[in-house]
């Protein structure tokens, strides 16, 4: 039986992973990139596709490698371990503007992005596969991912609403603004990663293939539930993606910048952490929830039509700053199913992983949950880039500043540029959730 204290110290890992470093990565870096650091709209949406296929050779091979750990640390706890330290200082060094020209910054912008994505792979790979061998009973596997959820969503919603305070605290520019938060939050993510290491137990031991063989990769595509589980992985990434990565754009543009109502700046990032302490919340109520509905697959597509039909009413609210609060009532409510599918997605993995030892006959936990963070990166890092790219293709376009850096050019943000950011946010992830209530009726395991 897991203590309480495990249970925290689980919940600590996806709050530096989700709650702090990927949450920075999917709201703050698109924004941060083309209008802080200085790249094209082109340019950052390419670093996320190369990114991405980065991330498919990447990912698995992880996995198969964290399976076949054994050191006194147990399977998948060392990485954790020995990956905090790289893990925040990469994430600081990419948040950090080099006083390079165009080709220079583009160099360091690339590399460190690239470096991030493997040493996050590294840890959080290793961290998912956890869930796997520290307990075997199910509801104490729904329970670990609710304080998973829980520990990922509380730290979001404590890094975006105090991220605009914290610059205001900081001042100077910001270049140096976001350097400085950088090497902060970087920090705290090592501190709760390694905390995460340390608190956990790997009680349950894996039924290892020792010898490398690509066959267990071919294994995965004969597996029926891991495919719709990974598609529906995907979705659901993509379904944030899109909301996070374009808040910055949304703020700035559709309302004309930070909204101020009764002393509470409301920035993007203030914006979107109404809906993580929602996120929270329902992520901590999950467990009971599917109890009561009856199972998870039920439960996974009522949260999906709770998020279509919000995200559709969201086009609907009037483009104006007066509107501020029925926006946020929107992102609330949108992320009400949010909070309920996300702990069920991981409690999914841990199934399926279950169902390959015993089809297989060995243990691939790593390989499996490998593919969760694949999904995860691969979902919201592609939405990220087409961002960018549908921005473009509206006609937002950059210039260059008086001292050479690119901008983008205010002339260039039209009504369509407009409308599109408006869509980005709502009509976009309201057609992926019609396309996970499509795919979870198809998962065949119905737990």
């Amino acid at each position: 039986m897991a203590t309480l204290k495990e249970k925290l110290g689980y919940a600590l890992g996806d709050a530096a992973a989700g709650g702090i470093t990927w949450k920075v990565m999917s709201i703050a870096f698109p924004l941060f990139f083309t209008n802080v650091f200085g790249l094209t709209f082109a340019d950052a949406a390419t670093l996320m596709l190369i990114a991405r296929m980065f991330d498919v050779v990447t990912d698995p091979l992880m996995g198969s490698l964290a399976d076949r750990t054994q050191s006194r640390w147990g399977t998948y706890r060392p990485w954790l371990i020995f990956g905090a330290v790289p893990l925040g200082l990469i994430f600081a060094l990419l948040l950090y503007t080099p006083d390079f020209g165009p080709v220079g910054k583009r160099v360091w912008a690339y590399s460190l992005y690239l470096l991030m994505m493997a040493v996050y792979t590294a840890v959080n790979v290793p961290y998912g596969s956890l869930l796997g061998v520290m307990t075997e009973d199910d509801n104490e596997k729904n329970q670990f991912s609710s304080f998973r959820m829980v520990g990922a969503y509380a730290m979001g919603f404590i890094t975006l609403l105090s991220f605009p305070y914290l610059q205001k605290m900081v001042g100077g520019t910001d270049q140096h603004q976001y350097a400085v938060l950088g090497a902060f939050f970087g920090l705290l993510a090592t501190v709760m990663t390694l905390a995460c290491g340390l608190l956990t137990k790997e009680r349950l031991k894996p039924i290892r293939a020792e010898k490398f063989s690509f066959r267990q990769f071919g294994d995965l595509f004969k597996n029926k539930p891991w495919i719709y589980l990974t598609l529906i992985g995907i979705c659901t990434n993509f379904f944030n993606g899109f909301r996070y990565a374009v808040a910055g754009y949304l703020l700035e543009y559709c309302l004309k910048g930070d909204v101020t109502v009764s002393g509470l700046i409301i920035n993007y990032t203030v914006f979107m952490t109404f809906g993580e302490l929602t996120c929270m919340v329902f992520g901590g109520v999950s467990p009971k929830f599917t109890e009561w509905i009856g199972s998870k697959r039920k439960a996974f597509v009522v949260a999906a039509i709770i998020c279509t039909v919000f995200s559709v009413a969201f086009f609907f609210i009037p483009m104006d700053p007066a509107y501020i609060w029925l926006m946020v009532a929107v992102v609330i409510l949108t992320s009400v199913g949010v909070g309920l599918y996300s702990p069920l997605l991981w409690s999914m993995y841990a199934d399926v992983a279950d169902y390959a030892t015993e089809k297989n006959g060995t243990s691939s936990t790593g390989l499996i949950f490998s593919s969760g963070t694949m999904a995860q990166k691969f979902g919201t890092a592609i939405s990220g880039s087409l961002v960018a790219l549908f921005l473009g293709l509206a006609g937002a376009s950059m210039t260059t500043d008086a001292m050479g850096n690119s901008i983008v050019d205010p002339a260039s943000i039209t009504d369509s540029v407009l409308t599109m950011v408006w869509s980005l946010f709502s009509l976009f992830p309201a057609v992926i959730a019609v396309l996970m209530v499509l795919l979870i009726y198809l998962y065949p395991i119905k737990k």
